[in-house]
C-alpha cells in the first residue's frame, strides 16, 4: 500500500498546511514519506491567491507606468532564476561570492518559485531522471498539465532534498531564505506596493498607485514569469529540434529561449548542463549569458564554464553542425 499524508479534511492537516505556509520546512519529514500525486488545496491555496489577484486588473486599470515596471520586474527576476536559481545553484556553471550569492538569492526568490535550495534540489532531480518514470515533472511521463504545474502543487514534492544540494546547503542564510520562503515575497510585494503609493504622490503625473502598482508589478508580472519559466518543463520537452542525442526528448526551442532569457535552447543544455552559456552557437539567443558576460566585467560573477569545442559535436542528430 502507498503511503500519503494525512486526511485533507483532519484539522491537524489543515493547520499543519497552513503552518506550511509560514515554514515550509514544518512537518518535512512526514511529508518524505508521501508517494501519492495528491494535490493538497490547503497548502497551494497561495498559489491560486497569486493567480485569481491578477484579475484585480479590472478594478486598478492600467497606465503605462506600471506595465513598464511589470515587464522591468519579469525581466530582472527571470534573469535571477535563469542565471542563478537554475545555472548557478543547479548546476555550477560560474562562481561568485557569498555575498553575491545571498543577494541574488534574494532576488530570485521575489520570482515566488519557493526556495533557491528548493529549486536546485528539483532541478537537479530532474537531469538525472530526464523523461524517465522518476522524472518529477515530464511531459512524456504525465503530459503537459502535470510538468508545466501539477508537479509544484504536488504534495510529494513540497520537500526540499537537501541531500542533493548540500554544496550550498551549507549556507546558513540560503537555508534560512528556503525554509521561511513567503518572507521575501510578501515584503516585495509591500515594496511594490509602497513605491506605488509614493509615486501617487509625488509624481502623480504617471498615472499610477499602491494597488495598481501591486496588482501589475507582482501579481501579474510574478503569474507571467511563472508561466514562462514553466514551459521549459513543459513545452520545451514537446515541442522544438533536437540537435543533440541526449536520451531524452528535450528541444531547442527560438521563441522559448526569448521569453526566458535563454532557456529555451533545452536540448543543448541537457547535452552539457554545466555550461553557463546555453545558446552554444552565435545564432542562439542567450540573454541571461550576455548579461553573466555583463557582470563578469565587474567582478560579480567568474569562471563563466563554457562548452568544449569537442563536447559540441559529440552525439550529433544534426550533422550540419560539424562544421558550423
Amino acid at each position: 500500500m502507498r503511503r500519503g499524508t494525512p486526511k485533507t479534511g483532519t484539522i491537524s492537516h489543515v493547520l499543519m498546511s497552513l503552518l506550511r505556509w509560514f515554514d515550509s520546512y514544518a512537518g518535512m519529514e512526514e511529508l518524505r514519506k508521501c508517494e501519492e500525486r495528491k494535490i493538497d488545496w490547503w497548502r497551494v491555496s497561495p498559489f491560486l491567491f497569486l493567480h485569481a489577484m491578477c484579475a484585480g486588473v479590472l478594478w486598478v486599470g492600467w497606465s503605462a507606468t506600471a506595465v513598464i515596471v511589470a515587464v522591468a520586474l519579469y525581466l530582472v527576476r527571470m534573469f535571477a532564476v535563469t542565471a542563478f536559481f537554475h545555472r548557478f545553484f543547479s548546476h555550477n556553471a560560474f562562481s561568485t561570492s557569498r555575498p553575491w550569492q545571498f543577494l541574488f538569492a534574494v532576488l530570485g526568490s521575489t520570482a515566488v518559485q519557493r526556495g533557491p535550495l528548493w529549486w536546485a534540489g528539483h532541478h537537479r532531480t530532474h537531469h538525472l531522471h530526464s523523461d524517465k518514470e522518476q522524472d518529477i515533472h515530464s511531459p512524456v511521463q504525465s503530459g503537459f498539465w502535470w510538468s508545466h504545474m501539477g508537479w509544484i502543487t504536488s504534495t510529494r514534492n513540497f520537500p526540499t532534498n537537501l541531500s542533493l544540494v548540500g554544496d550550498f546547503a551549507r549556507y546558513p542564510e540560503l537555508r534560512f531564505l528556503d525554509r521561511f520562503d513567503i518572507l521575501v515575497p510578501v515584503l516585495f510585494a509591500a515594496s511594490i506596493y509602497a513605491a506605488g503609493s509614493a509615486l501617487a504622490f509625488f509624481a502623480p503625473e504617471l498615472g499610477t498607485n499602491g494597488p495598481q502598482l501591486l496588482i501589475w508589478g507582482f501579481f501579474v508580472s510574478t503569474v507571467v514569469l511563472f508561466h514562462a519559466t514553466a514551459t521549459i518543463n513543459s513545452l520545451d520537452h514537446m515541442i522544438g529540434t533536437k540537435r543533440y542525442d541526449t536520451g531524452d526528448e528535450s528541444r531547442n526551442n527560438a521563441v522559448l529561449a526569448l521569453i526566458t532569457l535563454g532557456e529555451g535552447w533545452h536540448n543543448n543544455h541537457h547535452h552539457y548542463a554545466v555550461s553557463a552559456r546555453q545558446g552554444f552557437f552565435w545564432w542562439e539567443i542567450d540573454l541571461s549569458y550576455y548579461g553573466l558576460v555583463f557582470l563578469s566585467w565587474f567582478g560579480v560573477v567568474r569562471n563563466l564554464r563554457l562548452v568544449p569545442k569537442s563536447v559540441l559535436r559529440e552525439n550529433l542528430l544534426l550533422p550540419a553542425i560539424r562544421d558550423a
